[in-house]
């Protein structure tokens, strides 16, 4: 009911936009980009990204935060999937429906900076961690308001550990995926003038780069799949304040939750790419070790974010989990 209560209020809050071909509808606030997309699990999931209202200690007015919703609530824990660095919501356009048709409830959100949400409001250099923190939980208090299941692959990871250290009452259990958790947040880059780290996050998005990304983050796939998920991995960064977004969270010296990963006492699924070539699978042996509650699901074949590139094995893998946590 409070699923159905939040999309009738959001009716009418944006107008869908038709591709050329009148095919495909997408929410106007969505870069026109996404029209050109071909991969039809990202059309498809992008045309269901919504904005919800989300109130913050630091802007005077709600951040139009954007997220997929569920159709239905489930009896089991919700899962709340986030995504690695710089990217979306669309990073799960493979494994969602797949989470879906075995009947969990799975929100997938745009961590506060990345994504879609609206961040015009925002006053400048606002977009630090501890900001990413409040709007996750004001998100979760807001509209999920029960213990979840903070799913986080890459550095995903990190922003659910930080999260769940400071609100430990909306979080029940984790998955986290290819985590990068040992890094010690961005380093020197926080000490860069502010010209500077402009300069350097222009590259970010450029084309080379972002195919370059792309030819890591998967496992042997063929080029045109590189290029179209480097595509799909691309449209927030051609949003206005997408830069500006990046650099606040550069200055802010980014996620250092090493010192935190002991604090975990909840149940934890970790599941790793064998052939992941951005985090070594071998720090996910550590991880295992360092949280003495978890589970280990290596994938062969597979390189970093398994939901992207083996999303049946992935979310067969969360499912026997959630199923296993259920019955505790």
């Amino acid at each position: 009911m409070a699923i159905m209560h939040v999309s009738a209020c959001l009716a009418g809050r944006f107008q869908p936009r038709s591709s050329a071909a009148g095919t495909a509808f997408f929410p106007d606030f969505l870069p026109r980009e996404v029209e050109k997309i071909r991969d039809l699990p990202a059309r498809e999931m992008a045309k269901r990204i919504q904005r919800l209202p989300v109130q913050v200690s630091f802007s005077e007015s709600s951040i139009l935060s954007s997220c997929v919703m569920p159709v239905v609530q489930s009896r089991s824990r919700p899962l709340v999937l986030l995504h690695s660095f710089d990217s979306s919501c669309l990073e799960w356009r493979y494994a969602y429906p797949l989470l879906e048709s075995y009947g969990l409830e799975a929100w997938a959100l745009d961590v506060l900076g990345w994504g879609f949400s609206d961040l015009e409001p925002l006053p400048p250099s606002s977009l630090t961690v501890a900001a990413k923190r409040e709007h996750l939980y004001q998100f979760w208090r807001s509209y999920i308001k029960r213990p979840m299941i903070l799913v986080g692959p890459s550095l995903g990871a990190a922003v659910a550990i930080d999260f769940a250290t400071h609100y430990p009452e909306a979080v029940s259990k984790f998955i986290l995926i290819g985590a990068s958790v040992y890094a010690e947040g961005t380093g020197d880059l926080a000490k860069l003038p502010r010209p500077v780290a402009y300069a350097g996050v222009s590259l970010l998005k450029t084309k080379p780069l972002r195919l370059y990304a792309s030819y890591l983050a998967n496992n042997g796939a063929p080029i045109q799949t590189i290029i179209e998920n480097a595509n799909i991995g691309s449209l927030h960064c051609l949003l206005p304040w997408w830069e500006d977004a990046t650099v606040d969270f550069m200055a802010s010296g980014g996620y250092k939750v090493s010192s935190q990963i002991e604090k975990v006492k909840n149940k934890t699924l970790i599941i790793w790419g064998k052939e992941d070539r951005i985090v070594n699978s071998n720090i996910a042996l550590r991880l295992h070790r360092d949280l003495p509650d978890s589970v280990l699901h290596q994938i062969p074949d597979c390189g970093h974010l398994p939901h992207v590139e083996k999303p049946d094995v992935t979310a067969q893998t969360i499912l026997k989990f959630v199923r296993s946590v259920d019955l505790c």
